[in-house]
């Protein structure tokens, strides 16, 4: 398998369905087409890639997998960095449309969103860490409003 080139195809692909998430109309419609397109794809192409390299000589040391050492040798090779390159952006982009659809429910500006979901598809981790700052105050300021009505 040509991984430069699969890689190459995944990372400019998982950019249409975050600038759609991010700059597009926002709908049932448009949060299916994400999920079963662009997480779904991505979660295709994480199966093909595990599966050939189960398969292929030297295949992955599950075992290993608990060390520092077992994941630095399967990150050595461009099939385990395709591997975990995909991984990051499907669960990244699963991430950011629960941002997106969540931040829609409680009423949070598209330009606050923006920021954050940028944030989240460049890493993930802290992009997720402002929403939930972000959304703690929103809820608790809603379920005020919801007490006092």
């Amino acid at each position: 398998m040509d991984w430069e080139t699969l890689f190459s195809i995944v990372v400019t692909g998982v950019f249409v369905p975050w600038i759609v998430l991010i700059a597009g109309p926002r709908g049932p419609k448009t949060h299916a087409l994400i999920f079963y397109l662009g997480i779904g794809l991505l979660a295709l192409a994480y199966s093909v890639v595990i599966l050939v390299m189960m398969f292929s000589p030297g295949g992955i040391d599950w075992a290993s997998l608990g060390t520092i050492e077992g994941v630095r040798c399967l990150f050595a090779s461009d099939a385990g960095v395709t591997l975990g390159w995909i991984h990051y952006l499907a669960f990244d982009l699963f991430v950011g449309q629960w941002i997106a659809k969540d931040a829609d429910h409680k009423l949070v500006n598209r330009w606050v969103q923006a920021p954050i979901l940028f944030l989240t598809l460049m890493a993930g981790p802290l992009g997720l860490f402002i929403w939930m700052v972000v959304r703690e105050r929103r809820a608790r300021a809603m379920a005020g409003l919801k007490m006092r009505g």
